[in-house]
């Protein structure tokens, strides 16, 4: 029987974090599954399941999309700022737009809130530069220091390479990388995969870790103490499973019951050859119920009325704006009548909670930065506001502010220009007063000629 690991060796370390990946996205994708509205069905008997799967099928209505949307899509970051090092924030915004991340950090936001965290990683490129690229919570895992919680002390990378058919993974360690394949593990194996070194060509096994740290920064989605990141469709699933029952349950309804089921007494039934019984009426708009029985009654029952089923379905998308601190109207579809002050109420929970969900963010999008050597503990992140404001609103406040002597760097900077923007339109204006006052304001501003000499000197 083979030994286990030594404790925090490599194969140690593969092994445990192989586990702990495997755990949580197995954990975690019933919250994928749900934002990309492939919900549980709506429970029914066994034996009416199948019937009625079509109508099952077509109740789903899918909010947890929604709810993930609202919050990313206020999620945009602007640029880089720092007081000392005008010239480092440059160089992290070019990095930042040479590696796409306007729309790969924008995937990395939205799979933070489905799954709870995700990744950036930082990699090392042959001309001294540096690649950052979005890595998915499946695919990646970071152990962090027992004594020291804000220090990773290792990362697994582990993807399916399927031009080989093989399981690969990667362990980072602050000072070395061990890779490993392995071949891809059928269904049903209890087993963990057989791993053997991955030789590639041209690099030593075990290689030395360039950085000197673990390549990656966590961009984790509302994490507490002790606790990890945490998908924001947590509290949403038994709710959205709520809504689906109703909405399936008024589809039968409408299916079967929204129009007046008729019924007759005291008339004999006629039957075929074979004694099935013959529908003895044909319904419809120009047709006249008629029976020769001298007792036969006729009536009908009332047409179901689906407004119980809106109203819970309705009650049900207010508990989801409730406990996500979504607008309702984003949820409900419905805007009649809302004032600039009453729509500015309704969106306050959301922006808080987008202020709450950048301060975490930013620390995994610093040191991400950090690992590129291009920005300092000074450096912040600037993001785009959350808020949305109409022009004349924003401009009226910013005329106020600067009668107040406020820099009109900072204005522009209320205003939602990037860092770029800012500096750009500060050399526009400097170029612009230089060319004033070199032109018109010359006469007054410019120099002087010299003065004439004075005979009683050149005497001298």
């Amino acid at each position: 029987m083979p030994q286990p690991p030594v404790v925090q060796s490599p194969e140690w370390w593969r092994d445990r974090l192989y586990k702990q990946l495997i755990a949580r996205t197995e954990e975690t994708d019933i919250y994928d599954s749900y934002y990309e509205c492939e919900h549980r069905l709506p429970h029914l008997h066994e034996k009416a399941r199948e019937p009625f799967k079509r109508l099952l099928r077509m109740s789903r209505a899918n909010y947890c999309e929604l709810v993930v949307n609202a919050l990313a899509g206020r999620l945009e970051v602007a640029g880089f700022q720092s007081d000392t090092d005008g010239k480092a924030d440059d160089r992290a915004w070019g990095l930042w737009q040479d590696n796409n991340l306007d729309g790969g950090s924008q995937l990395a936001f939205v799979e933070a809130a489905i799954r709870g965290t995700s990744y950036l990683m930082v990699s090392p490129t042959s001309g001294g530069g540096f690649r950052i690229t979005p890595e998915h919570p499946t695919q990646v895992i970071i152990v962090y220091r027992p004594d020291n919680p804000g220090e990773p002390a290792a990362a697994l990378k582990l993807w399916l390479d399927d031009w080989t058919a093989h399981l690969c993974c990667t362990v980072y360690l602050p000072d070395r990388i061990y890779k490993w394949q392995a071949p891809e593990p059928k269904s049903g194996m209890n087993q963990g995969p057989q791993w053997v070194r991955r030789n590639v060509a041209g690099e030593e096994w075990g290689g030395r870790n360039l950085l000197g740290q673990i390549p990656f920064g966590e961009l984790a989605n509302r994490p507490r103490m002790l606790k990890p990141g945490a998908s924001e469709l947590q509290s949403v699933i038994g709710i959205q499973d709520r809504i689906n029952k109703t909405i399936a349950d008024r589809m039968m309804t409408q299916e079967y019951a929204a129009f007046p089921q008729r019924w007759v007494t005291g008339m004999e039934i006629p039957v075929d050859e074979n004694g099935q019984d013959i529908a003895p009426f044909n319904i419809g708009q120009d047709k006249i119920l008629m029976a020769e029985e001298e007792k036969a009654t006729f009536g009908s029952f009332p047409a179901a009325s689906p407004d119980g089923y809106l109203k819970a379905a309705e009650a049900d998308v207010r508990d989801i704006a409730a406990i996500t601190s979504t607008p309702p109207h984003y949820l409900l579809g419905s805007m009649v009548n809302l004032s600039a002050e009453a729509l500015k109420a309704a969106e306050a929970g959301l922006i808080h909670k987008v202020y709450q969900r950048r301060r975490h963010l930013e620390e995994g999008l610093e040191r991400t930065m950090r690992l590129a050597g291009i920005a300092s503990s000074q450096a912040r992140i600037v993001w785009k506001s959350p808020e949305w404001r109409t022009e004349g609103e924003l401009v009226d406040a910013l005329v106020k502010m600067s009668t107040l002597g406020v820099p009109r760097e900072v204005l522009w900077e209320r205003w939602g220009a990037t860092p770029q923007e800012i500096e750009r339109w500060r050399l526009l204006n400097e170029d612009a007063l230089q060319r004033a006052m070199g032109g018109d304001l010359a006469a007054e501003y410019g120099p002087k000629p010299p003065p004439e000499a004075d005979p009683l000197l050149l005497e001298g």
